[in-house]
């Protein structure tokens, strides 16, 4: 499997460590977030790590906690450049439990989609964190998009999704009564759950393990070092020097980065190329009015278009009781843009210079220019929602959050949709792994994807 994903930069080298006991620093301010674990503050003495793992999202801890579990005799740490964990990308998405329908057959992604449902379901049942496996409805409207919806059966068959079933339209009216539509995959493995309450339970087992999570530690820079940290006896055991914008260090023996919509940038530290780029788009959501949220019991897709990049507006119920309606896909001015108006003039130059952006606006203009136009008008969307549910009104909505894909994007305009591996140049090459590229559905496949970065980490650095 580790076989198929893309890999960048050099071949990375050999690094053999005699991995001493477990070398932790004391436990520093608690952190109420993670239910009992606490994180830890660098103190003016060098901390020493054999592994530090930067990015405290749900692919970074799940990946903390899988090699943690793995190798307990490491002293492994997670930072977080946020005060708290799993706030962006994890703590601003749909939800979904994918059952992996959408994937090419035999694809990295559709297994570790289909893999990854799997164990959350598992992981949540047996850590005691609310979910519902609810369903979704695959509706095809139109006449025009019953060919589709059967080929998109059939892959999902192909893929080993459970419990897939054609339905025509009673049966349709009996799943979802305010739903019209003439044929749909019923799709009833499909779930909802609070991912960011997964993630935080990944940082609870991987600090009851041993592990230290080390938040506010904002990565300036990663190197080689030039020599031994005075308090150490080890030399060189350590040669990894980790530096955060407030001038703190940290050392260690190999480096993991998770960085989500940082990867890119992270990358380059350890002379990494800019390609593929990240590039921020934004999807902004509706809210159905908590008197009409009656009108949807489970999720309601419409059936994707392959000539476009994403899925279209959904419906979508949550832990909370809430109906999302949405997302949009719109180009954000900012990494972590959650608001229209959201502007970096760094991450704006990056993506008209450096990205291949405005190849594909050219190759799907229409589409953007669609997105932008519901974006705007309420009107446009609610007219769009009315094809599935055409009791829904303008007055039975509001504006909801908004979440922010770190989408990678290579020059010729292309989204990279596989897993994508990096190590950079130099000697620095032989102690860093860096995911670039971890694509939707990351959070359903954040399990199995932790088992491959372990698969990966251990390959490279001969744990």
């Amino acid at each position: 499997m580790v076989a198929a994903l893309r890999y960048l930069g050099s071949a990375c080298g050999r690094a053999r460590g005699g991995f001493p006991g477990a070398c932790r620093p004391a436990s520093g301010r608690p952190w109420s977030q993670c239910g009992g674990g606490r994180s830890t503050s660098t103190s003016t003495s060098t901390s020493l790590f054999d592994i530090v793992i930067v990015g405290g999202g749900i692919v970074g801890l799940a990946s903390a906690r899988a090699l943690i579990l793995r190798h307990p005799a490491l002293s492994i740490s997670v930072l977080e450049k946020e005060k708290d964990l799993a706030i962006h990308q994890t703590g601003h998405n749909s939800g979904v439990i994918h059952s992996g329908i959408y994937y090419k057959p035999e694809s990295l992604k559709a297994k570790l989609c289909v893999q990854g449902a799997a164990l959350i379901y598992e992981y949540c049942n047996q850590k005691g964190i609310s979910y519902k496996q609810c369903g979704k409805l695959i509706v095809a409207v139109d006449q025009e998009e019953i060919p589709r919806l059967q080929a998109l059966y059939e892959r999902g068959l192909q893929n080993g999704v459970q419990g897939l079933k054609l339905i025509q339209q009673e049966d349709i009216k009996k799943k979802e009564p305010y739903c019209r539509g003439l044929m749909a995959i019923d799709c009833p493995y499909t779930g909802i759950v609070d991912y960011r309450q997964v993630a935080l339970s990944f940082a609870q087992d991987f600090q009851e393990a041993g592990g230290s999570v080390l938040t506010r530690f904002e990565v300036k820079d990663i190197e080689m070092a030039k020599e031994s940290p005075s308090s150490s006896k080890d030399g060189m055991k350590y040669p990894i020097v980790i530096k955060n914008t407030k001038g703190e260090e940290i050392r260690c023996q190999y480096v993991v980065t998770c960085a989500g919509l940082y990867s890119d940038r992270i990358s380059e530290l350890s002379g990494c190329s800019p390609d593929p780029q990240i590039v921020p788009f934004r999807g902004d959501y509706l809210l159905l009015k908590p008197e009409k949220c009656y009108l949807v019991k489970g999720n309601i897709y419409p059936v994707p278009d392959s000539r476009f990049p994403f899925l279209g507006v959904h419906f979508t119920p949550r832990m909370d009781g809430n109906i999302w309606l949405g997302p949009n896909a719109v180009l954000a001015f900012k990494r972590e843009g959650y608001r229209p108006f959201d502007f970096n003039a760094r991450d704006v130059m990056d993506i008209i210079i450096n990205s291949g952006l405005i190849k594909l606006a050219s190759q799907n203009f229409s589409y953007g220019v669609n997105e932008i136009y519901k974006a705007c008008f309420l009107g446009a969307t609610v007219k769009y929602l009315q094809k599935f549910i055409p009791e829904i009104t303008i007055g039975d909505i509001l504006r909801g959050p908004a979440g922010v894909r770190a989408q990678a994007l290579d020059r010729d305009g292309n989204l990279v949709e596989d897993f994508v591996f990096d190590g950079g140049v130099g000697d620095i090459r032989n102690r860093i792994l860096h995911v670039r590229n971890a694509p939707s559905p990351a959070a359903t496949s954040s399990i199995a994807i932790s088992e491959m970065i372990v698969d990966e980490v251990q390959q490279r650095f001969e744990l």
